[in-house]
């Protein structure tokens, strides 16, 4: 099975649009992707693969922004859309990437599970919600790093102009090695990044706000090569330093 297995949906966003554009990415790159709406519903899938109900997944998504919705501002949503991940949940997508598989995390999914410890090492960083914050959609300049310009996702890309939201101050581990980067309030922060974990490949890019950030045609032709990057369909970079 040449999979993709999505979860898509949250408040704030169109993701029905984001996703549109991943499930055609999808096709473009061989992958066959089925989406589902409720977490629940994505880890029983994952876990199906490990009871030899289905054939393992090539790649999971996260488009999505599902946590548990503590704070006042959004009680309102905690009943229809707050999700708790538990240990079993996390420990199935560990073990989904640790085996082989791919994961790749877009835009909100930083803000997602509640910085669980285990997603958050997977990922490489989550949402604070203390200090993380974002401006207003505007234009941005996006910036090739020099781990970049030698990494499959972003070797021969040149820096581009995407309508998006930027997201600042992140909780992230130590050892993560930017690909794209963007300048915002005098300071420098991570796009895209890539991360190995046993025989599986994560990458994470926080673009991703709406549709025409995903079909910036650059944009668009890193998001093609997340996917099969992440399923090893790409060589692995040469360069130690770019995490991978």
């Amino acid at each position: 099975m040449n999979g993709n297995l999505v979860l898509s949906g949250g408040p704030g966003h169109d993701f029905g649009a984001t996703t549109s554009v991943v499930v055609e990415l999808s096709g473009e790159v061989g992958l066959t992707a089925v989406v589902v709406t409720e977490p629940s519903e994505f880890f029983t899938a994952l876990r199906g693969t490990e009871r030899g109900e289905t054939a393992p997944w090539d790649v999971v998504t996260v488009n999505a922004l599902r946590w548990q919705m503590e704070t006042g501002r959004y009680a309102h949503l905690r009943d229809s859309l707050g999700f708790e991940l538990s240990c079993a949940d996390a420990e199935a997508l560990a073990r989904h990437v640790s085996g082989g598989g791919g994961l790749v995390v877009l835009h909100t999914g930083v803000l997602c599970f509640d910085a669980d410890p285990t997603w958050h090492r997977l990922v490489g960083a989550s949402w604070n919600w203390e200090r993380s914050s974002h401006p207003p959609v505007a234009d941005v300049e996006v910036t090739v790093t020099e781990a970049g310009l030698h990494h499959p996702l972003t070797a021969g890309v040149e820096s581009f102009c995407v309508r998006d939201e930027i997201y600042g101050d992140l909780d992230m581990v130590d050892d993560l090695v930017p690909l794209l980067r963007a300048t915002l309030r005098g300071r420098d922060h991570p796009l895209l990044w890539t991360r190995t974990f046993g025989e599986g490949r994560v990458v994470t890019d926080v673009l991703g706000h709406g549709a025409e950030s995903m079909d910036q045609p650059v944009h668009r032709t890193v998001l093609s090569r997340a996917l099969s990057w992440s399923r090893r369909q790409m060589r692995m970079a040469p360069d130690p330093a770019t995490n991978t």
